[in-house]
């Protein structure tokens, strides 16, 4: 049997830092490991949110011995992109608008945001000399039936060509997919725990049958930092995660509550799925991860199925629905205990 690439040591001591959308969810927390774990020489938090920027501050000051900076600016502005990237080794670019009616209602400022501000990313990585570029993806990409995944797929595929334009010593770039965060700010979670505190009778779910993959926002960081030890550039890596019922996470938050169905909302799905069929030619499966690699060869590029990996079998489809990771209802609680939304 065939064993996957061995895991090479994630370099990022001394190096300098920049994420996009710091201020965010997942900004935070990366902030947070990479302060805790690591010793960056210089971690810049790129945001257009002063307020967010002052109250994160209050927890993580940019003091003379500490690398950490605030930068306000936005992914629209590719001059502030690359006045920010000066000098930086790595991006993590988490900022995106994310709500899906909202990226329904207001489609232009989706695209500027989402589309637009993915092609400042590259433009200003590759006049600065960034060394690697790693961009947050969704599952709402794949197969997208709502703006806002049709906009992180435009996305996907800029990040993806990008690497043509740097040619074999340039700037490399990649993508991580994985499914719903939970505890994100927006995700479902939240809201249910601000109802149950505000004394709801009931919590309103779209439709029981609801299947999602789910991962923690530890989980997430973890994955992005391991991605990036991996990637040679042209990649989309997707982790193997565990789908939930959407009825069994609500038993896991509040057991017993009563609970009243109000419909699919438009540019949902009953079910998401992370790697389609088609992709399934060109993915790679790893202990841990799938990998779709580039589909049009790129400069010297070794695939890693050459050095391990297992190429998924034809008509091969990762789904929540048909997942063969599955969380129950106690192991829907324990993943919520574990992301720090339920007492221990």
């Amino acid at each position: 049997m065939t064993q996957s690439p061995t895991l090479p040591p994630l370099e990022i001591d001394g190096t300098s830092i920049l994420v996009t959308g710091g201020t965010g969810s997942f900004g935070q927390w990366f902030v947070k490991t990479l302060l805790e774990s690591y010793r960056p020489r210089r971690l810049v938090v790129f945001s257009r949110d002063e307020v967010k920027q002052h109250e994160m501050s209050l927890s993580w000051p940019a003091e003379p011995d500490s690398p950490i900076r605030y930068f306000i600016g936005d992914v629209r502005d590719v001059v502030r992109l690359e006045m920010a990237m000066r000098d930086v080794d790595v991006v993590v670019h988490a900022a995106a608008l994310k709500q899906v009616p909202i990226a329904e209602y207001n489609p232009f400022e989706c695209v500027h945001t989402n589309v637009y501000g993915a092609e400042n990313i590259v433009q200003a990585a590759l006049r600065t000399g960034v060394g690697q570029v790693i961009a947050l993806s969704t599952d709402k990409a794949v197969n997208p039936i709502n703006l806002y995944g049709a906009s992180k797929l435009a996305a996907d595929k800029i990040f993806i060509a990008a690497n043509h334009l740097s040619g074999a010593r340039g700037t490399r770039f990649a993508v991580v997919r994985y499914g719903n965060v939970l505890g994100s700010r927006g995700s479902v979670v939240p809201l249910f725990l601000r109802l149950l505190r505000e004394g709801a009778d009931s919590l309103p779910i779209t439709d029981p049958r609801m299947t999602r993959f789910i991962i923690t926002l530890q989980q997430g960081v973890d994955f992005v930092l391991s991605s990036l030890a991996l990637m040679r550039g042209g990649e989309i890596f997707v982790p193997k995660i565990p789908s939930v019922r959407l009825s069994e996470l609500v038993e896991a938050l509040a057991p017993g509550h009563p609970t009243r169905a109000v419909g699919i909302r438009p540019g949902e799905k009953r079910h998401e799925v992370l790697i389609t069929e088609d992709d399934a030619r060109t993915t790679v499966e790893l202990d841990d991860r799938y990998v779709i690699e580039p589909a049009i060869h790129l400069y010297d590029r070794r695939s890693l199925s050459d050095d391990g990996g297992r190429l998924v079998a034809e008509g091969f489809r990762y789904a929540s629905d048909t997942n063969d990771q599955w969380l129950d209802v106690d192991g829907a609680r324990a993943l919520l205990r574990q992301a720090e939304l339920l007492p221990q």
